[in-house]
């Protein structure tokens, strides 16, 4: 006889997982996006302030921006990097100059936000021997270092480097962007909260419109536009696995068909405004086994043990410890060991998907208000099944606060 707790779960269950008709689930969404704003003019300004206090107080004459990430948060500028540079150069001191080949100036003048000169070069002419030029003309504030963008490919540092003169030396950038980008502002929270809102939603409408046959390509095509339902352009990225598939932590190159009984392991996220999202979920479409339910609930203590090791000033990798002695005492690991957590327990995001700082092992790196974290200590059986559960917290001066609130039951979102 069931229990009220049994027949509680089970009505709940029974309006989650494969109740709908894809049709139905997508028009259970409605866009989410309505009342958001963009990163105002005025942030920008503050990032770009705060980087040069940092530059001043460090030695860091100028620091380059490559087209990219870094360029967007402290110019708003979007432009994608390729084969010509262009990027911006940041001083410690005075006005930031962007470096554009001189054809593409009238375009890149239509997208600018933060004002600064645009210095062009032509086809035929070395754009690293210009950047290096303008140190000279740019006030750096009497620092010797010139920081650049860790995003910025090989073939740009190589020539920064053989147009270099004594008595500058080039130093990886991302000590000043991890600087400025970890710690986020109300305004980033704010965007970030709601991409993982509307990805959530996306989620739960999946879970209900799945069924015996259906492929992983579908699925991954119904959380395309889902995604696009609830405001976004589209996936940002999406994994979905079947079966035996949910142990590879990053899937497989073939399609699997949803059988009765497998476990379901989707990892998806969308853009807003710059921001991102990232959620997994692991669920039984139909009845897991007695293993799978054991593991699950390990799973999820183990996420538990990791927000509640996450305290302002610790390091990070005590949040990733916290999560593998808590799998430990489940007789799983230890360390990588499988079964087990094969991978650090979190990354952090902003608007990159993993960003600074890493919940790893051994990372002394203390945490502080405003970092962003995934917390997903996935444990995975070899040969046989996955578990990951996948959600969000930043950090306040309190502590932790999720983002999404973690999964119920290994049945139910």
């Amino acid at each position: 006889m069931s229990t009220p707790k049994e027949t509680q779960l089970s009505a709940r269950i029974s309006t989650e997982i494969g109740t709908k008709t894809p049709q139905q689930a997508l028009d259970s969404l409605c866009n989410m996006t309505g009342d958001l704003t963009p990163i105002p003019l005025s942030e920008f300004k503050a990032r770009i302030a705060k980087a040069k206090h940092y530059m001043q107080q460090h030695g860091i004459g100028a620091l380059y921006l490559n087209a990219g990430t870094n360029l967007a948060y402290f110019t708003g500028m979007q432009w994608y990097a390729s084969e010509r540079l262009v990027g911006a150069l940041l001083p410690a001191k005075g006005d930031l100059v962007y470096l554009a080949p001189t054809f593409e100036i009238d375009s890149l003048n239509e997208l600018k936000l933060v004002q600064g000169e645009i210095i062009g070069w032509q086809e035929h002419e070395s754009p690293y021997a210009l950047a290096i030029s303008m140190l000279s003309e740019l006030d750096t504030a009497g620092g010797s270092k010139l920081g650049v963008d860790e995003s910025t490919q090989f073939f740009i540092v190589d020539g920064f480097n053989k147009a270099l003169e004594q008595p500058w030396q080039i130093i990886n950038g991302a000590e000043v962007t991890a600087h400025c980008r970890m710690h986020k502002s109300s305004n980033e929270l704010a965007l970030i909260q709601r991409a993982m809102d509307m990805t959530l939603a996306v989620h739960k409408a999946t879970a209900s419109m799945l069924y015996e046959g259906i492929t992983t390509t579908e699925v991954e095509a119904f959380i395309n536009d889902a995604h696009k339902k609830v405001g976004a352009s589209g996936n940002y990225f999406c994994i979905v696995l079947f079966g035996k598939a949910t142990s590879f932590p990053h899937g497989v190159k073939d399609p699997q068909i949803l059988k009765k009984n497998d476990l379901v392991l989707i990892d998806t996220g969308c853009k807003v405004h710059g921001y991102l999202s990232d959620i997994t979920r692991t669920y039984c479409f139909g009845e897991p086994t007695d293993k799978q339910r054991v593991l699950w609930e390990s799973e999820k203590r183990a996420q538990l043990a990791a927000f509640n090791a996450a305290k302002v000033g610790i390091p990070c990798g005590d949040v990733d410890k916290a999560a593998r002695d808590s799998l430990a005492k489940d007789g799983l690991g230890p360390d990588y060991n499988l079964p087990g957590l094969p991978h650090r327990t979190g990354h952090g995001i902003g608007m990159d998907i993993h960003e600074w700082p890493y919940l790893v092992k051994d990372n002394p790196h203390p945490l502080a208000p405003g970092m962003c974290f995934s917390n997903e200590p996935m444990i995975v059986v070899p040969n046989d099944f996955g578990i990951r559960l996948e959600d969000h917290f930043y950090m306040t001066d309190e502590g932790p606060v999720w983002f999404t609130e973690p999964s119920l039951a290994i049945d139910a979102l």
